[in-house]
């Protein structure tokens, strides 16, 4: 796979969605698909995506609508990151219509008919670009969002009130989730504890945040690891 995020792919024109659904697929990329602005907001909050693709849809207007949304509410709703790339389908060649696009916050405009290579090409750069300005703002593992600057985790668009350790922890888990970490290197570098030192504090903040996260969604997070400490998923 290019990447553990989804693509969002937004459009009530279904020979469409299909057919890009399948090209994305098969080149690598997880695709979700959605058909409407309710069901793409439902999916980023399950899901938050790498990028969106937002295609025609049944309402004229509402492909800009939801661009506008997406930047607008990023700060405030758990389901948008503000950096998102975002590339809206036109359904004519015209100019006005990728004007109202890119005035809405969108970051690229391909007329119809959409041919897919370049579609592939513009949505490929537009990863690479966006890639570093994501990675040292955001964090995603799954359904489990975080902002690093602003120091906010969700799961599942649901906001967790984390202490600051609590905080730290996890984003030290999420930076490789599936890695075992040693307690050692956890009370190192979260608490500067030498190694060898005799404390419960990691448990104890470890059975905390796992409470919170399996609250938050469908878990289970934070397994202990027999012998070596703790990994994310």
């Amino acid at each position: 796979m290019r990447g553990t995020a989804p693509i969002l792919l937004v459009t009530t024109d279904r020979p469409l969605r299909e057919a890009l659904a399948r090209e994305l697929t098969a080149d690598g990329y997880p695709v979700a698909p959605a058909l409407s602005a309710r069901d793409a907001r439902s999916l980023a909050r399950l899901e938050p995506p790498e990028l969106v693709l937002i295609g025609p849809l049944e309402i004229p207007g509402d492909s800009t609508a939801l661009v506008r949304e997406i930047r607008t509410r990023a700060a405030s709703d758990g389901c948008w990151a503000d950096a998102v790339p975002v590339i809206v389908l036109g359904s004519e060649a015209g100019a006005i219509e990728a004007l109202r696009a890119f005035d809405a916050g969108a970051d690229d405009f391909l007329a119809a008919p959409h041919p897919y290579l370049e579609l592939r090409a513009r949505l490929e750069a537009l990863l690479r670009r966006s890639s570093g300005r994501m990675s040292h703002r955001m964090l995603r593992v799954g359904s489990l969002l975080l902002d690093l600057q602003a120091r906010r985790a969700s799961v599942s668009g649901r906001s967790l009130e984390l202490c600051r350790i609590e905080f730290e922890l996890l984003a030290r888990l999420a930076s490789d989730p599936e890695r075992a970490f040693t307690r050692g290197e956890l009370l190192l570098e979260i608490w500067g504890y030498p190694p060898g030192t005799a404390t419960r504090t990691l448990d104890t903040h470890a059975c905390r945040l796992r409470q919170k996260l399996d609250a938050a969604s469908a878990g289970p997070w934070l397994p202990g690891v027999r012998g070596v400490g703790y990994r994310l998923i």
